[in-house]
C-alpha cells in the first residue's frame, strides 16, 4: 500500500534510538524526508547516516528554548514540515512517596512541556501543509496506570488530553492528532525497568511493528482519523475503551 509520503517533511525527536528511531525508519521506507534530533550529539549522528536521514542534530526538548530550535533547523533543512512525531525519553521510575519534589518539575519540562513547545513551534508550519499530521509517542499508562511510575502515568496523561484538545482545534486546519500507546515494546526503557511480557501474545513487541502505527496515521488514508490513543500492546490492556 502507497501511504503517500513520498516527499513529506517529517520531524522525530528522541530519534536516536527506540521508539522514536523505529518511527523515523518507517517514514524514511515510505520515502518521506526525515529528520531527527536527540540529546546525544554522538548517538543522532550516528543514527542519522545509519537510517540515511535527510538531516539531524543534537537537542534537548526539555530545555525550554531547545523545541524552537530543532523545529528551526528541520525547516532550515527540509524547506518545511509535513509530519511532526512528538517523543521524549520517558522519566525516572518511583512511587508518589518516593519521587521527590524536584523530580516532578523536571518531568513536567520533559514530558509535558517539551510537546507543548514543540506543538507550538511547529504550528506555523503545519497550518501550510496539505497533509498536516503530528503524531505523540505516548504510554498504555494513558488507560492504565503503571506501578512504580507515578512520573509516567501523571504527565502522559496530561499529553493525552492536549492531544485530544488540539485534534478539535486543528481539524479545520486539515491538521490531524494522534496518540501512540505502546506497552510491551521491546526498547532499551524497558530492558533497564526489568520488565518481561505481559501481554496475551506472549511475547514483547519490536519497535517495527509500533512504529508501522506511527506511519499510517502519518499516511494520506489516515486524513479522517483524529483524537484517537491507538493502543499498540499486544492486548496488554485489560478493559474496554
Amino acid at each position: 500500500m502507497d501511504l503517500g509520503l513520498r516527499g513529506r517533511r517529517a520531524l522525530v525527536t528522541a530519534a536516536s534510538k527506540g521508539l522514536g528511531r523505529a518511527c523515523a525508519e518507517a517514514l524514511i521506507a515510505e520515502d518521506a524526508r526525515v529528520y531527527i534530533a536527540s540529546r546525544d550529539p554522538r548517538a543522532i549522528e550516528a543514527t542519522g547516516r545509519a537510517i540515511h536521514a535527510v538531516g539531524w542534530s543534537a537537542h534537548d526538548v526539555s530545555q525550554p528554548g531547545e523545541p524552537a530550535a530543532v523545529v528551526k533547523a528541520e525547516v532550515d533543512a527540509l524547506g518545511g514540515l509535513d509530519i511532526l512525531v512528538v517523543n521524549a525519553g520517558g522519566p525516572p521510575p518511583g512511587t508518589f512517596q518516593s519521587v521527590p519534589l524536584e523530580a516532578w518539575e523536571q518531568a513536567i519540562q520533559l514530558t509535558l512541556m517539551s510537546a507543548v513547545r514543540l506543538v507550538s513551534e511547529a504550528l506555523p508550519h503545519l497550518k501550510r501543509s496539505s497533509q498536516g499530521r503530528i503524531v505523540f509517542i505516548s504510554s498504555i499508562s494513558v488507560r492504565q496506570p503503571i506501578p512504580n511510575l507515578v512520573l509516567s502515568n501523571a504527565l502522559r496523561g496530561a499529553v493525552t488530553g492536549l492531544a485530544k484538545t488540539l485534534s478539535r482545534e486543528l481539524a479545520p486546519h486539515g491538521i490531524t492528532v494522534n496518540s501512540l500507546a505502546p506497552d510491551g515494546i521491546l526498547t532499551d526503557r524497558i530492558r533497564e525497568l526489568g520488565v518481561t511480557p505481559g501481554s496475551p501474545l506472549g511475547r514483547f513487541g519490536d519497535p517495527a511493528e509500533f512504529a508501522a502505527a506511527c506511519a499510517f496515521l502519518c499516511s494520506r488514508q489516515a486524513a479522517y482519523i483524529t483524537g484517537q490513543t491507538l493502543g499498540v500492546d499486544g492486548g496488554s490492556l485489560v478493559g474496554v475503551h
